[in-house]
C-alpha cells in the first residue's frame, strides 16, 4: 500500500482554518496566542497527525528548529553572521541546523528540499545560489529570509550589503594612493547569476575603473584561502605585477598575500585590499584593508525579520547595509619602480 503524504505546517492551517503564521506561533508557544486559536490548531495537528519530532516538542514547551543554509562553513565572515544569529534565535526559543553545502547549486538545491522535510519552522539562506523558483515554493510555506542575493523578491525577505557601494569604495581608496594598475580577483562561471554578491561587487569594480579611466584587469579564482594563493600565483607568472590588488573577499586576500610575501615581494609593492572585516583581517601581523559589510548586523536583522515573518508579516522586505571602508597597512601609496 502505497504510504500517504506527511502533513506540511500549510496543511495544519487550512484544517484549522488559519494562517501559517499562526500555526507557528501555536508550535513554538509563543506570546499572544488565543486559547480559542490554539484548540483550534492542536486539534489540526492532532487530526493530521502533523509530526515533526521539533514541532512536536514544541508543543510540549521545548525549543523548535530554525534550518541554516551556509555555503562555506570556512569563511570567517560567514561565522560572523552564524554567530551573530545564535543569540537572539535562543532568546526566541530556536535551536540553529546548520547545514554547510559548498557551492554547488545541486548540493544546495537537495539541502533545502531536506531542510523543509524536516518541517523547521523557519529558514535562513546564507549565500546561496540563484534558485528563484525553489526559494518561491518554500517561502510560501515556511517564512524564508535569504542573506547576500540582491534582487527584489515578493515572497521571502532579503538581507545584503551595497556591494556596489563597497567596490567603488575600494577603488576610489586606491586611486587617492595613487594606483592606476588594479586587478580584480573574481569568481566567474556560467553559473554565477548577476545577484550574487560576486557579480554585483565585480560590476562595481569595472564601473568604477571606467570612471577613473583604468583598463580593467580581472583575475578568476574563488574567494576562498586557495582562490587567493591561485589568484598570487597567476599574477607571479605575468611580466609585471599590478600595483594594487581588490581581492574581493578577506578569506582571498589572505591566500594572496601569503604567496606575495613567499615570493619575495617587497611589503608595499602591492596593495592588496579584502572585503568583509573579519577579525583576522585586524591582527596587527596582517592589517588588512577592507571594507566593513557589518556580518553581526547581517545577522541580526535576518533573525529579526524571520521573527517578524513567524509573527505574522506576509510582505516581502529587503534590507540594504551600507559598507565603510577600514583603512589599514596592506595599501600604501603607489610605489614607483624604475625601470
Amino acid at each position: 500500500m502505497q504510504r500517504s503524504r506527511r502533513a506540511t505546517i500549510r496543511d495544519v492551517a487550512a484544517h484549522a482554518g488559519v494562517s501559517t503564521a499562526a500555526v507557528s506561533k501555536v508550535i513554538r508557544n509563543a506570546y499572544g496566542v488565543s486559547d480559542a486559536m490554539r484548540e483550534r490548531v492542536e486539534a489540526a495537528v492532532e487530526a493530521l497527525d502533523f509530526r515533526p519530532l521539533a514541532s512536536a516538542r514544541a508543543l510540549r514547551g521545548s525549543t523548535a528548529t530554525i534550518g541554516v543554509m551556509v555555503n562555506d562553513v570556512t569563511n570567517p565572515y560567514l561565522a560572523l553572521i552564524l554567530d551573530a544569529m545564535r543569540v537572539p534565535l535562543a532568546a526566541a526559543g530556536f535551536t540553529m541546523f546548520i547545514s554547510a553545502t559548498g557551492l554547488d547549486r545541486a548540493s544546495q538545491e537537495r539541502t533545502l528540499g531536506l531542510l523543509v522535510d524536516q518541517q523547521v519552522a523557519g529558514i535562513i539562506l546564507i549565500a546561496p545560489r540563484d534558485m528563484h523558483a525553489q526559494f518561491e515554493r518554500v517561502s510560501r510555506e515556511i517564512p524564508l529570509v535569504v542573506i547576500a542575493r540582491h534582487g527584489e523578491y515578493e515572497t521571502f525577505d532579503v538581507v545584503a550589503g551595497d556591494d556596489r557601494l563597497g567596490a567603488s569604495l575600494v577603488m576610489d581608496h586606491l586611486v587617492r594612493l595613487g594606483h592606476r594598475e588594479i586587478a580584480f580577483v573574481g569568481q566567474i562561471d556560467a553559473e554565477m547569476d548577476a545577484g550574487t554578491p560576486h557579480a554585483v561587487r565585480r560590476g562595481g569594480y569595472l564601473a568604477a575603473a571606467k570612471r577613473h579611466g583604468l583598463a580593467a584587469d580581472i583575475v578568476e579564482a574563488e574567494w576562498s584561502n586557495a582562490g587567493g594563493r591561485a589568484a598570487g600565483e597567476q599574477l607571479l607568472r605575468r611580466e609585471t605585477l599590478p600595483t594594487a590588488v581588490f581581492a574581493g573577499a578577506d578569506i582571498a586576500a589572505f591566500g594572496l598575500l601569503d604567496v606575495l610575501q613567499r615570493a619575495g615581494v617587497p611589503a608595499g609593492q602591492v596593495s592588496v585590499v579584502g572585503y568583509d572585516d573579519t577579525p583576522v583581517a585586524a591582527l596587527e601581523a596582517i592589517s588588512l584593508t577592507t571594507v566593513d559589510q557589518a556580518g553581526a548586523e547581517v545577522g541580526a536583522v535576518a533573525v529579526q525579520l524571520l521573527l517578524e515573518r513567524l509573527e505574522g508579516r506576509t510582505e516581502a522586505v529587503t534590507r540594504i547595509l551600507e559598507p565603510t571602508l577600514v583603512p589599514r597597512r596592506s595599501t600604501s601609496r603607489r610605489v614607483s619602480v624604475v625601470e
